[in-house]
């Protein structure tokens, strides 16, 4: 009986699986070559459409509904499902990690910090008070208005590269310093995150609460990127060393994931983990040879992340929180905006400038996806908060190309002097 109940287990996840590589595939190509938007995208919308809300919820033959509603599980997805989506999520960040430019983004750290601390606390400040004003927390000081603060902190690095990368923009002193910015606003979202979660489990927020779990958190993330950043060229060297076929790109895959249960171990975010042990190998000759394998191993398990993502979506919830959602939305353009372009005015920028940076750090993306699963995770938000996030993250993602394409059309300078460190 045992045998005969994980075997209908594997078999369904086997055709999830299928259906799920299908839908990801023409929904990135539709986006790619009809809308010229990220492949992202149509993943998510197949997501919402295949999921157990919409398609997915349909009795098949022999089947039943193909994708699990259970009310006995978190999420409304199968534990199984769930678990190779959190393992694209991993893949995700160790590769946006590895991408990274350490030296370059040690290079522009000043701009790049004012900007992304108004970046930071601006989006923070606004999404904790609107939830709190629509109802949805007693005070601003609520996990759930904290972790919504924390979600619109988010910056979508990849999009916007792809977009600086498409007009040989990315190494003007504006994509420079969007990219590091990005960064940090990632990895100071990320332990916001981390920091609401301990929170939600002590369910207290005070000071003598939240300060040991900020250094904890803080405290983790540079041990472990400091260590990796001492020990990288000695562990590129030691892969080099092995022969065997693969073997470079499965002892950094565990790598990764040693350091992700590292980081959930100590109650902290898995892709935390996975992000400072990519960084700290980026510049590495093992972070070269590693691009095109793990390109090949993304095209496969990170389209599973973001349609799973999208399957989480309750399409008929939005019915009574469209409102909220597009008021977030609006007020995540404006915060991010205002709060990474006043900052960019104060260090070398002019207003066209400050206008490139401010566009290039709205969009949510696959960021926000990542921020929002821990929270559905660890139950800080409900389906409902979820699809708003959704919301804001395709929104805010959609009207970003095109707007930067335009900003940087004219090729004007948006600086009115050399930024410090500074080659122009």
């Amino acid at each position: 009986m045992i045998e005969n109940h994980l075997t209908e287990i594997i078999t369904r996840l086997i055709f999830q699986l299928a259906v799920i590589l299908i839908v990801a595939k023409i929904g990135g190509e539709i986006c790619n070559r009809y809308f010229k938007t990220p492949a992202v995208l149509g993943e998510l919308t197949a997501g919402i459409i295949i999921g157990p809300f919409a398609l997915g919820g349909i009795d098949l033959p022999y089947l039943g509904p193909l994708f699990d509603q259970s009310p006995s599980l978190a999420i409304p997805v199968s534990n199984e499902l769930w678990a190779i989506a959190q393992i694209g999520s991993i893949i995700l960040l160790f590769m946006a990690g590895l991408e990274t430019d350490l030296r370059q983004f040690i290079k522009y750290a000043k701009p790049a910090s004012l900007v992304a601390s108004g970046g930071v606390i601006l989006p923070f400040v606004m999404g904790a008070f609107l939830t709190m004003q629509f109802g949805f927390s007693e005070t601003i000081t609520d996990t759930r208005a904290l972790f919504v603060g924390a979600v619109m902190t988010a910056t979508s690095i990849g999009i916007t590269v792809r977009v600086l990368s498409d007009l040989s923009s990315l190494n003007t002193p504006e994509g420079v310093t969007i990219l590091g910015a990005a960064v940090l606003d990632d990895v100071l979202g990320i332990l916001a995150i981390t920091i609401v979660v301990g929170l939600e489990r002590s369910s207290e927020f005070s000071a003598t609460t939240i300060i040991p779990i900020a250094l904890k958190a803080i405290g983790f993330w540079l041990a472990l990127t400091i260590i990796g950043i001492l020990l990288s060229k000695h562990i590129s060297n030691l892969f080099a060393k092995f022969k065997v076929d693969g073997a470079k790109l499965a002892l950094s895959l565990s790598l990764a994931f040693l350091a992700a249960g590292l980081a959930e171990s100590f109650g902290l975010a898995m892709i935390i983990g996975a992000f400072s042990i990519g960084l700290a190998l980026s510049s590495t000759q093992l972070a070269h040879n590693l691009h095109i394998p793990l390109k090949t191993i993304s095209s496969f398990i990170v389209p599973v992340f973001f349609v799973v993502m999208g399957m989480l979506v309750d399409v008929t919830s939005l019915q009574n929180m469209w409102i909220f959602g597009l008021i977030i939305t609006i007020f995540a353009i404006i915060s991010k905006i205002v709060g990474s372009g006043v900052p960019a005015l104060l260090t070398g920028f002019n207003f066209r400038g400050a206008w490139r940076i401010g566009i290039g750090m709205t969009p949510r993306g696959e960021v926000a996806l990542i921020m929002a699963s821990i929270g559905i995770a660890h139950n800080i938000i409900d389906t409902d908060f979820y699809s708003v996030i959704i919301l804001m993250a395709i929104l805010t993602t959609v009207i970003v190309p095109p707007i930067l394409s335009i900003s940087f059309r004219n090729n004007l300078p948006g600086t009115r002097k050399t930024l410090p460190n500074q080659e122009i």
